[in-house]
């Protein structure tokens, strides 16, 4: 009797939080009146710049020295002892100071340099801000992978993807608020660097493959469509009753969800992955015909992302394909390893930039670019590059973002930044910041305490901000 009173006194304070779009959203035709929608589309802090981001993940730790960061120092001193203290690295087999093997050239109006190693996205510098004095807490790959997707070096927390649909939900309510387009490689670190953590589980990231089977679990097995409605209905009405006796509970209703989700990504899924109506044009501007299948791709999942943000899709992610020998972690062969991934996707991010500036997306859309830390400014052994989370690069673009802007530098080597340091956590509020979010009040209450992506660090790079 208790519970069944409570559950209809609960009924009073659910008829005033379904009136909320944060807590209720739109009643679909044939659910009930007291189905609630995580997804729904919420209300930002303040008037956003942006309304989605993509994260282009450069995994592995693009050299900032070879790309973004040009250093004379180290092509006048190559193979000369370095000249600055080195930290302890991850293998510590440090050798000699080592130039680039790359010239830079000076583009666009702001006439920043960018290394040959990106003829493409160098077109585009223009809408870049360049911020070169990233830094990270950890030298090892799996810590900082998750410190970068998540705020926290260590496993089981919230990816910064889950925290953009649970603050501000999603605008298409047949695909994921979170996606991550994976071209063949899982970061180290797993699955877990676009997890939800201690948030409810919808909020995780749903990885989309390449090829036709793109999502697993969307293809409808039953003989007919009537079947798979009578099949739903009976475990909704099931899950309704474990729900109406126990309350509510985070695994069944994000399971609700799940399969409520799968059954409209059946049509929603197919017509998403079908690039057939795209233009020979488009399809030449992304490398859908360039001659290395790893550059094709990735351009199909830069296109998939533009396609993506057309339907409201809150936060996307795009991992590198596979092909160069270990991502962009050149211990050794940096010269082989760097302009293999640079041929991969140079190409395909300018088309994607491009392609959303014609389309009048780039102001909407927070394009980031970056790995998880850069590399040493001197060689390990002969002709590598070891980690370095002293000082690397990252750029942003479109979103509220200053176009043509340097931001920050590194000392005389790239091994260290000296001026504007800018750590994950500055970079996680800037983001949340152009998302209509302040990092500081977007909490979620767990083990006592008020969480957040930013935990208790985080300030806004407001000189890159348009």
């Amino acid at each position: 009797m208790l519970a069944r009173c409570a559950n209809g006194f609960g009924a009073l304070a659910l008829t005033a939080l379904m009136s909320d779009k944060a807590f209720g959203g739109v009643v679909r035709s044939g659910e009930s009146a007291s189905t609630l929608n995580p997804l729904a589309p919420r209300a930002p802090h303040f008037s956003p710049k942006a309304k989605s981001v993509i994260f282009l993940y450069m995994d592995g730790g693009p050299s900032q020295v070879d790309t973004f960061d040009p250093k004379p120092r180290l092509t006048a001193e190559d193979g000369r002892p370095f000249g600055m203290k080195m930290e302890a690295t991850q293998f510590n087999n440090n050798g000699s100071t080592l130039g680039s093997p790359w010239k830079f050239r000076q583009y666009g109006k702001c006439g920043a340099p960018v290394s040959d190693l990106f003829p493409h996205v160098a077109q585009c510098v223009d809408d870049l801000a360049i911020v070169r004095s990233m830094t990270s807490e950890f030298s090892e790959h799996t810590n900082a992978n998750y410190f970068l997707h998540t705020g926290s070096g260590l496993q089981g927390r919230p990816s910064m993807g889950a925290w953009a649909g649970y603050g501000l939900g999603s605008e298409n309510a047949d695909l994921p608020g979170f996606i991550v387009l994976n071209g063949g490689l899982i970061p180290p670190g797993g699955l877990d660097n676009f997890n939800s953590g201690f948030l409810p589980a919808t909020y995780q990231g749903s990885i989309f493959k390449t090829g036709a089977n793109a999502v697993a679990n969307v293809t409808p097995t039953e003989a007919s469509a009537e079947l798979q409605n009578h099949k739903l209905a009976l475990m909704r009405k099931l899950d309704r009753g474990v729900v109406s006796r126990f309350g509510k509970l985070d695994a069944l209703e994000s399971a609700i969800g799940n399969y409520e989700l799968a059954y409209r990504m059946q049509s929603a899924v197919p017509e998403l992955m079908d690039l057939k109506g795209e233009s020979a044009v488009t399809r030449e501007l992304y490398g859908l015909n360039a001659p290395l299948p790893q550059t094709q791709t990735f351009g199909a999942q830069c296109l998939l992302a533009r396609r993506l943000v057309e339907r409201g899709v809150r936060f996307i992610e795009i991992t590198c394909p596979n092909g160069a020998g270990d991502r962009w972690d050149q211990h050794a062969n940096l010269k082989d390893g760097h302009e293999k991934n640079a041929r991969f996707v140079d190409q395909p991010i300018a088309g994607l930039l491009c392609d959303l500036k014609s389309h009048g997306l780039l102001n909407s859309t927070l394009v980031v670019w970056g790995g998880e830390f850069g590399r040493t400014p001197f060689a390990q052994g002969k002709n590598g590059r070891d980690h370095n989370p002293f000082g690397f690069t990252v750029w942003l673009a479109g979103g509220g973002v200053k176009g043509g802007v340097t931001y920050g530098a590194t000392d005389d080597y790239g091994y260290k930044a000296v001026e504007n340091k800018i750590s994950i956590h500055d970079l996680h509020a800037t983001m949340l910041h152009l998302l209509g979010m302040d990092h500081t009040k977007l909490t979620f209450r767990f083990s006592g305490r008020d969480m957040r992506l930013t935990d208790v660090y985080g300030e806004v790079v407001k000189d890159i901000l348009a």
